[in-house]
This record gives structure tokens, sequence and C-alpha cells, in this order.
């Protein structure tokens, strides 16, 4: 190799080797973007903590050094997380005939770590719930559920669950259920649809907000979007959803849909999982997409050949092994979501819905944790958002539509008591 062939190459190596240090570099946080970030209410619409709860007895009080968990009332500490929606998902194909019990058992889980930290954490079920806890420096901890499968089309079931604390619903998971269409199998010929919702759904959805249950369209196939958008009297969230335009996945939101819910005057929640949030990743996790699976089903089958339960933390195990085989993309990614979705539908209109427990360890780069949101914080600071539009994001946002919720609420109970 000529002298300045060689010479070329070494440079081009040493500029790749300083780039990937770079990309991989944890992001500092300014005393400037941490007097920000502990002055916000920091509100996340979605973790999937409650499957640890139930399958691996595990205690949002440890202090664990090698937990790799993303939440910990020591991490949520660090993070200032100051609200947390525990999602209550019930996974539709090990709990077929159940799922109304297993959803109270998540439900149940989450009371049973507030009732053990009653000093650090507390059950809130409304805005003033959540701002009391603030006030006391406690997380407040509330709860989402995530898919009406959970309802077993019994509209009172979805009362029960609204009286023991859910404040939330996912009208869909990525199952079609018996009353909404799901993105996740809208294209599955084997999948009997309803065009979005069917006319029970849109009774769910007008109920939701006579409850003061939030309707929540993350999930849900297009039309049923559009369905739900038409029949609510509320403004609707997007409790983990990211931007279409930058990332092709069918769980993501047009820029049509993120003009169509700043109308409406709700919230999109902008998910953390890395293929929801770069493009390179989710072709890469698509291309392994079949062999996770078969990964996957033949556990289930071993556990159903010895007469066992499948167990939620296991099936995780394998997940992690899969999404660790794709480099992780770098905060970036993220910030460049909820940065399109500040642009299309309105800084009023974004928020943060991490699904943190629930992505298998796959976020962007540095954010390992809750402990790790001062840096979402930074990352806009460095873009130009002023402090104000950076507490909306964090949680200003959704708590406004909160009070939009449950004052449509007030409004319909009554109207119907007159």
């Amino acid at each position: 190799m000529p002298t300045m062939t060689k010479l070329s190459f070494a440079f081009i190596l040493i500029c790749s080797i300083a780039a990937a240090q770079t990309v991989g570099k944890p992001t500092a946080v300014s005393e400037r973007a941490r007097k920000i970030h502990e002055s916000a209410l920091v509100v996340d619409t979605h973790a999937d903590t409650p499957q640890r709860f139930l399958d691996e007895g595990f205690d949002i009080g440890s202090t664990d050094p090698s937990d790799i968990g993303h939440i910990s009332l020591d991490k949520a500490r660090r993070g200032n997380l100051g609200a947390e929606f525990f999602s209550i998902w019930v996974e539709p194909e090990t709990n077929q005939g159940r799922y109304a019990r297993h959803t109270f058992d998540l439900i149940d889980s989450v009371y049973e770590q507030a009732a053990r930290h009653p000093d650090r954490m507390t059950m809130a079920f409304s805005t003033a719930d959540i701002e009391r806890a603030r006030r006391e420096h406690k997380l407040a901890a509330l709860m989402g559920i995530e898919g009406g499968h959970s309802i077993e089309a019994d509209i009172h079931l979805l009362r029960d669950y609204y009286r023991l604390g859910v404040r939330y619903m996912t009208l869909s998971w990525s199952n079609t259920n018996e009353w909404a269409d799901s993105s996740g199998d809208i294209n599955d010929p084997k999948v009997e649809h309803h065009n979005g919702l069917t006319d029970f759904g849109k009774q769910v959805v007008l109920e939701m907000n006579r409850l003061g249950m939030m309707v929540d369209i993350s999930h849900v196939a297009d039309k049923t979007f559009w369905d739900a958008i038409a029949a609510t009297k509320a403004p609707v969230i997007a409790s983990h959803s990211s931007a279409r335009a930058l990332v092709d996945a069918p769980r993501n939101m047009t820029d049509d849909m993120l003009k169509a819910v700043a109308k409406n005057g709700g919230v999109v929640q902008v998910n953390f999982f890395d293929a929801f949030i770069d493009e390179n990743f989710r072709k890469a996790a698509e291309s392994q997409r079949a062999d996770e699976d078969a990964a996957r089903q033949k556990y289930i089958a071993e556990r159903k050949s010895e007469g066992k339960d499948v167990n939620y933390i296991e099936l995780d195990r394998i997940e992690r092994e899969w999404m660790s085989k794709i480099p992780r993309p770098p905060l970036k990614s993220l910030i460049d979501h909820i940065d399109h979705i500040a642009k299309v539908a309105g800084v009023d209109h974004v928020g943060l819905g991490s699904d943190f427990d629930g992505v298998s360890g796959a976020t962007p780069q540095g954010i390992d944790s809750a402990a790790d949101l001062p840096k979402i914080t930074q990352a806009l600071l460095d873009r130009g958002y002023s402090e104000a539009d950076i507490h909306k994001v964090l949680g200003g946002n959704l708590m406004r539509v909160f009070r939009e919720v449950e004052g449509v609420s007030r409004q319909l109970q009554a109207a119907n008591s007159r």
C-alpha cells in the first residue's frame, strides 16, 4: 500500500473511532439543564414494571446496582420523575380466558408496591393527587390499561377498572379485540377486523369520557384512530407512540394524525423504543423478527408442555438477547421525534411515554433508566427549547390534557344527573 494511502486509511480509521466515541459518549447535563429539569413536574405515561412486580417479585425500592430495570424509586428520584403511569398489560396469547383476572392481579401489584413504600410512593388518581405527591416528594403511581381486551367486551369491567384507579386505556394492544382494530395485525387475513371501531367501541370511548378515563390511541389501526377522534368528547393521548414520518412503523403516527391530535387538544407521548425512533434499528429488528419469534414460541411451547405458566421475565430475557445484537441508536434519534412532533402538532402536544421496562433494554444510548431523564432536558435545551416549553414536554402537556379530561367528565356527569 502506498504511503499516502496508508496515511489516508489511518486518518479515516482515527476519525471513525472518534465518531464512535462521540456517539457513545454520555450526555453531560449542565447546571442550567439540571435546574430546569428539577423545577419541572416530570410525567411519564408508560412503564411495564408491573410485569416485574408480578412475575419476578421485583421490589421498586430495590437498590441493587446490578438491576438492569428502568424503574426503581432511586432511579425515579435521580431523574426527578414525579408521576409514572404503570402499564396494566395482559399478554393476550398466554392469558386467554383470564384477561380480567390477570388485569386485577397487575393492578393489585401496583397497590402492593405503594403500600410497601408509603414514604416514597403514593397511589394517584387525579391531577390534584399528582400535585400533592410532588409537594410530598413522593412518586405518584398511576395506572393505564394497555389493550381493550382487558374489559372482555364488558363495559361494567371498564367501570370497575376506573374505580380501582385506572386513568387511561389503550383501545387495543397489538391484537385486534372484539371492538377495536389494532395496527399490530391489521394486515393479517386470519384476523377478523371491524373497519376501525364497532358501535360498542364508540360506546366505550364515550363511557371513558364520562368516567374521566383518558382515551389512548397508541397501538390502534389507522381507521380506529380516526373513529376514536370522531367519537371522543375529550382530548385523547397517545401514551407511547412516535412519528411515522421519521420511522416507518405502523405503531407510529402519521403527520395527519399528529395534526388531528393537536386539533383535538390531545398529546402524543413519545416512545423511547429503538425500533420506533431509528429507521436503521427498525429494519435490523425486522430482519431478525422471524428467528426471534421462533425462539419465543419455543419457550412458550416448552412451558405449556410442562403444565407451567409462561413467565414474562423469561420472555423478556429472550427478547433482550435478540435486541442486544443490534447497536443502540444515539439519543439524537429520540430527540428528533420530540422535535418533529413539536413542529408538526405544536409544542403543546408532545410529551414522554418511555415504554420503560417494556422494550427489552432497547432504548437509545445514554437512556438506561429513569435516572437519565435529565439528558432529555439537556438535549432539548441544546436545540433551543425554552424553559417553559421544556416543562410542557416533560409533563405540563399531559397534565393539561388530564385536567381537561377530568373537566369533560364532570360536565357529562352533571348533564346526566339532570
